[in-house]
């Protein structure tokens, strides 16, 4: 079956906006309307073209459930524009784009917004599993002695809040949290907490250098009281080795490496790529700027899910028959220093890959071509914008330096990996 072309006509972010123990100033919804309505207002098109909007959101807020639905109608898509949400942890917004590839390449859809947003700060306190026991007994108890028996029966650690992002972030099946895997991959591989240390540091000085160049993917944000936020809050530009060295582990205490400081921000943040058939380039008279060229899924290990990169990204190269080095650019999502340095040594081993990939060596990746303008430990990791980012960001980073293939690769919790093959574009070549 041969599959119709998927063109990136443009695409927008919000800044990264970290998450300070407390509910930040925008909803999911707003992130993604604010990011979006800019970017739908330099198209040629009206928002009402579109054939609809798919939203990859890992942890929507109650009364935004359907969450691609509620932006969809908050740009003026019409009613008759369907919207809809798709979830898949780190990688939503990757799932977006790909779920928009897929119906644009059967035909069912021209022109797609593809989004992946996210807003971490207000994810919900939870009551605990004993308060809520208690609350049911209270709640079926209609005498008096009974209600006072129950009320001697509470006892104050049932008050005690849980954490619904920290519930997310922990993996059900293998009991570990996201951090934890990391360590697992940290000790599997020989990676020292300098290593990761010095990584991070790298991560924020990049990204505080490409901070200062006019990104045309960044659109400003303004908050109900007028406040301006137009660039992202968490890069740390004074980041230094002794600075990292004195913060302490957060896993696997007091032994583990894993930091706050080598480790990806919890942040708020929407990305979003309106996606096109070449139909619709032509009908609306579009300049696209990418291609994507390829698009591959791949399960693994939950302990190990920061392998998920090299899992998904190898069958890609192989499929085209390129090098880890024949791709002029990487985006790889830094969800733990850790986790990325893992997926390079993974590569460079030739039994580690002749045992998971049936292959062998890929051998070094030459690290100026990955995540040249730093990546989630600076900027920070909105999980549901993530894979959205990282492909937009490739794509613009490529445009820059007049280079043409990229390759944006994401670890999912869960274990699982994604990764996008795309090209840079002129013009539509038909």
């Amino acid at each position: 079956m041969r599959f119709k072309p998927v063109y990136i006509i443009d695409g927008a972010r919000s800044p990264f906006l970290k998450a300070r123990n407390a509910p930040g100033p925008f909803s999911a919804s707003e992130l993604a309307v604010q990011t979006c309505r800019e970017l739908l207002l330099r198209q040629p098109f009206a928002p009402s073209d579109l054939s609809e909007v798919i939203t990859g959101c890992a942890a929507p807020s109650p009364d935004e459930v359907n969450i691609g639905r509620l932006v969809g109608l908050r740009l003026g898509t019409g009613h008759a524009v369907p919207g809809w949400t798709v979830m898949r942890n780190c990688a939503s917004g990757m799932q977006a784009l790909d779920s928009a590839i897929m119906s644009i390449q059967t035909g069912r859809s021209d022109l797609v917004l593809s989004i992946g947003v996210d807003a971490l700060s207000h994810a919900p306190l939870l009551l605990s599993d004993e308060l809520v026991q208690w609350l049911s007994r209270w709640n079926s108890s209609r005498r008096l002695n009974a209600k006072l028996k129950l009320l001697s029966q509470l006892k104050p650690q049932y008050l005690k809040p849980v954490i619904g992002l920290l519930k997310g972030l922990t993996d059900p099946t293998v009991g570990l949290s996201m951090g934890q895997t990391a360590e697992n991959l940290a000790h599997q591989f020989g990676i020292s907490r300098q290593d990761m240390d010095e990584y991070a540091v790298l991560s924020h000085q990049r990204a505080q250098q490409a901070a200062s160049l006019n990104h045309s993917e960044l659109i400003a944000l303004v908050d109900r009281q007028g406040k301006l936020y137009d660039h992202d809050d968490g890069i740390r530009p004074d980041s230094t080795l002794a600075k990292l060295a004195q913060l302490r582990a957060v896993f696997d205490r007091p032994w583990g490496n894993i930091t706050a400081g080598n480790s990806s921000q919890v942040s708020d943040g929407a990305a979003a790529l309106i996606l096109a058939s070449e139909q619709a380039v032509m009908r609306h008279q579009l300049r696209p700027i990418g291609r994507i060229l390829d698009v591959q899924w791949a399960g693994l290990d939950p302990a190990t899910m920061g392998l998920g990169p090299v899992f998904a990204a190898s069958p890609l190269l192989r499929r085209h028959g390129l090098g880890l080095n024949d791709i002029d650019l990487w985006e790889i999502n830094e969800a733990f220093a850790a986790q990325v340095l893992a997926c390079l040594a993974a590569w460079e081993s030739e039994s580690w890959c002749q045992e998971h990939l049936n292959s062998p060596a890929f051998g070094p990746l030459d690290r100026e071509r990955l995540n040249i303008d730093g990546g989630a430990i600076a900027l920070g990791h909105p999980v549901g914008a993530s894979g959205a980012r990282i492909v937009l960001h490739c794509l613009q980073a490529l445009r820059q330096r007049q280079l043409k293939t990229g390759m944006a690769a994401i670890c999912i919790g869960g274990g699982q990996g994604g990764a996008v093959l795309l090209e840079t574009l002129d013009e539509v070549r038909t």
